[in-house]
């Protein structure tokens, strides 16, 4: 299976890193053991007189089956593929389904559907197919929404990251659920987010407690694979001590020199890297281990097991949706970001589905001498005259003279500029940017963007009527610095420790913490789920109690769940440690 990007596929076995940022962050599986390969699966098929192989969109069953096919024919087994295409609805009767979920000729966005799998499959040939299965022959029922033709079987579920099912879609190699047409990558990528991934997840969470296998497709040629009880015992677990998502990195038109420059195991022969994402959770997996080898497992499948663990209180409000989120953005000798906002909460409900809107902040990690944001109107704005600016921008190609409309700031490391619903801003060039943000990542309405290509050569999207629909215009002047830009405070200390209380808006649902110390300190998670990121300092051990130490470097982020209840820190570098922490408002649950 082609892939198109410039990452490295991750290794069989985790490298050995001693020295600071961990590219492959691996929890240790419980109760099970990975294994390597299509001649160790196949021997799994058989003791069972049914097989069902379902899992994700972009997995590789071409290469499943042909594989499979041939070292059971090898044993003498006499079996019967079944591939679950076959009792499809048409594509036009698909396509016609899944319209008004697309947003029509809209580039980036559509709106999360409603629709469930079965919805895909013809009534007539899905009872065929089951009746159709009940001899003696073994049957091995394969594809996104097998487990719908056989009544019982090994369940073996096949995932694919969502990092890797991208690359597969550059590559031209993949397209969207039970779609052959093929389309352009960003209507591709819009399709997996409104749809495929809609419906899929909810397959999976169905599907998880029954797994008995859980097998990762990533590697061409290579399954891994482990027993479906040792994932959910190593969830369980996890979801009562911490957890660091597998972060993954993009090249962009803006990004910067900084993460390339600084994390050991990234391909240097990018151009740069623009995004980390850190936490971003509906594209993030999580890496099992067990003696070296690396098994990974969607994130999606701990809130669906456990969620109530991971959240405590917010449960309440989010279900199995993990809230809020961290990424890095690299303009370290890159550019500015495109000039921007995302949805007020209502708008974002009723155009796209969201439960919940992107609110946003920025904490400035790092900072050049000339490092920049661009936050909040100038205080003599006129929208009308700003709208007729950017179209006017858009029409002709010429640069838009962005401070006469938007105000302009120096940023410092440990700044935190506060970005809620609806606030015009971007990061200027020269900051490496802790963004702590709602979950959803993907509204950001751009109304001008330096007149760049991207790096296809392509124009980039503009959404200058969706912000329009969403600017307020009322945060301009004086209530920018009042109101969105944090004022740190002191709110506890002991013997070589403080806590910093750094406040966000009103409309943020999360709140921001510091804790700062030479050698330890002790946090109550207070029902809460705890995300957090060494700021300041070279290294830190997180202590939970059963678990044990877990060493974790400068700009890594991890969480710890509400149900871990208590946690200790310990600075193991030389100067005093600095631990950002965010959490949902006991408030906003």
């Amino acid at each position: 299976m082609d892939r198109e990007t410039s990452q490295f596929i991750i290794p069989l076995k985790k490298p050995e890193n001693n020295c600071g940022y961990d590219i492959y962050p691996s929890y240790p599986l419980v109760g099970g053991k990975i294994r390597i390969g299509y001649e160790m699966l196949v021997e799994e098929f058989l003791h069972s007189k049914a097989v069902i192989l379902d899992g994700y969109v972009g997995v590789d069953w071409e290469e499943i089956v042909t594989n499979c096919d041939e070292l059971l024919k090898a044993k003498g087994v006499d079996c019967k593929f079944v591939n679950s295409r076959d009792y499809l609805k048409s594509e036009s009767e698909l396509s016609e389904i899944t319209a008004p979920f697309l947003g029509g000729e809209d580039p980036v966005f559509g709106k999360r559907t409603d629709l469930s799998l079965k919805d895909y499959f013809s009534p007539e040939k899905l009872k065929q197919g089951v009746e159709g299965s009940r001899d003696g022959a073994m049957r091995i029922f394969y594809g996104c929404g097998a487990h719908l033709l056989a009544q019982e079987g090994l369940l073996v579920y096949v995932d694919l990251p969502k990092n890797e099912l991208q690359y597969r879609m550059r590559a031209g190699k993949v397209s969207n659920l039970e779609i052959a047409c093929p389309k352009e990558n960003k209507q591709v990528y819009k399709q997996f987010y409104f749809v495929d991934w809609v419906v899929l997840n909810k397959v999976k969470k169905e599907l998880l407690p029954k797994v008995d296998i859980f097998l990762d497709q990533q590697r061409n040629g290579q399954p891994v694979y482990t027993e479906g009880h040792a994932v959910r015992e190593t969830l369980q677990r996890m979801s009562k001590s911490y957890f660091r998502v597998r972060p993954w990195f993009e090249p962009g038109v803006w990004g910067g020199q900084w993460l390339k420059e600084n994390v050991d195991g990234l391909n240097k022969n990018a151009p740069n890297y623009a995004w980390s994402f850190e936490m971003i959770v509906p594209e993030n997996g999580l890496l099992l281990e067990d003696e070296g080898k690396l098994l990974e497992v969607s994130f999606d499948t701990l809130m669906y097991h456990s969620s109530e663990n991971v959240l405590g209180k917010a449960t309440k409000r989010f279900q199995d949706e993990f809230p809020i989120r961290f990424d890095l953005l690299d303009t370290y000798g890159g550019g500015n970001l495109s000039v921007q906002c995302h949805p007020k909460p209502d708008y974002i409900k009723k155009h796209f589905g969201e439960n919940f809107t992107q609110d946003e902040t920025y904490y400035i990690l790092e900072a050049g001498e000339d490092a920049k944001v661009f936050l909040g109107f100038q205080n003599d704005i006129d929208p009308e005259t700003f709208k007729e600016a950017l179209e006017k921008c858009q029409n002709d190609g010429k640069l838009l003279e962005v401070e006469k409309y938007i105000q302009c700031f120096p940023s410092r490391k440990h700044d935190l500029f506060l970005i809620p619903n609806g606030t015009v801003h971007c990061s200027g060039i020269n900051n490496l940017v802790l963004e702590i943000s709602a979950t959803p990542y993907i509204y950001t309405f751009k109304m001008y963007d330096w007149q760049r290509l991207d790096l296809d050569g392509n124009p980039r999207p503009l959404n200058i009527d969706r912000a329009m629909d969403n600017l307020d215009f009322e945060r301009k002047g004086e209530v920018v610095k009042s109101t969105l830009i944090s004022k740190p405070k002191v709110v506890s200390r002991g013997e070589g420790w403080r806590k910093v209380h750094l406040p966000t808006h009103k409309d943020h649902f999360y709140d921001i913490f510091r804790y700062e110390f030479d050698q330890e300190v002790l946090i109550h998670t207070m029902e809460q789920c705890h995300l957090l990121m060494l700021v300041e300092g070279t290294k830190i051990d997180l202590l939970v109690e059963g678990i044990g130490m877990r060493t974790f470097h400068y700009a890594e982020t991890f969480a710890v769940p509400a149900a871990t209840r208590t946690y200790q820190l310990l600075n193991k570098g030389e100067d005093t440690a600095k631990v950002v922490v965010a959490f949902v408002k006991d408030e906003a649950c």
